[in-house]
């Protein structure tokens, strides 16, 4: 990696619920790699912490490994498991007004390279609205 190098943008885009019991909560992650550079991008794996207003939601790795092309994106799927028990009267506060939104905040890291490894931090802040995911 020379001098010219940008960092990749990485962008948590979708979060599906794939089971939500009461014990235990399961989540796939879907997140998107916009490559900058002339050149293609190997990605060793992903270390993440997910908040929603302030309540852990997940924390985790990844260690799949993948190839962003240059100036190109690649899309990735992270399964996740959490467990909200604790957080459960927060968690039903939030959802009880679903128009309103809900601060959240991704923070990680991106391993990246092959022979000459750099690891790229990523921070993302924004809202998500829970009625957007809410079935009618």
């Amino acid at each position: 990696m020379t001098g010219s190098f940008k960092d990749p943008d990485v962008r948590l885009i979708k979060v599906d619920v794939i089971k939500a019991k009461l014990l235990e909560q399961e989540f796939r992650l879907r997140f998107r790699i916009d490559n900058p550079n002339s050149v293609s991008l190997p990605v060793r794996g992903l270390e993440y912490d997910i908040t929603l207003n302030e309540i852990p939601l997940a924390a985790g790795s990844s260690s799949e490994w993948f190839t962003v092309p240059a100036h190109g994106q690649y899309t990735f799927e992270v399964p996740v498991r959490t467990n909200l028990w604790r957080h459960v009267r927060q968690v039903v506060k939030m959802l009880e007004k679903p128009n309103q939104p809900i601060r959240y905040t991704l923070n990680g890291e991106v391993k990246t390279g092959m022979l000459f490894s750099r690891n790229v931090h990523m921070s993302r802040n924004g809202e998500i609205i829970p009625g957007d995911f809410i079935p009618e």
